[in-house]
């Protein structure tokens, strides 16, 4: 009994960290796009908490005379309590101008 239940355990385990992988979650779309040659602006951007149900809103200046606004994913769970719907809100990104972004 005690080596079903490790043997249990152990594919528990391994199953678990095996939906953590980097593969996994590129796969899933869920990942950065990749930057070539690694070059990008990694500067940390404004992030704006809303509260429990709103997208969150992260912005940044994103190049000369030009601010990026993105918001999060939100997932919720809707029912009546005979059905139960998720409902996922995709996340939005906006480029618009900024004199405000004008790089020297």
């Amino acid at each position: 009994m005690r080596r079903l239940t490790a043997a249990g355990t152990a594919l528990a385990l391994v199953l678990l960290l095996a939906g953590c992988s980097q593969e996994h979650y590129d796969e899933r779309g869920k990942a950065d796009a990749p930057v070539a040659g690694r070059k990008g602006d990694d500067t940390p951007a404004e992030v704006y908490n809303f509260p429990d149900g709103f997208g969150n809103l992260a912005t940044k200046c994103v190049g000369d005379g030009r601010r990026g606004y993105a918001t999060t994913r939100h997932v919720r769970t809707e029912g009546d309590g005979n059905t139960t719907e998720i409902v996922i809100t995709p996340a939005n990104a906006v480029v618009v101008d900024d004199p405000d972004c004008d790089q020297p």
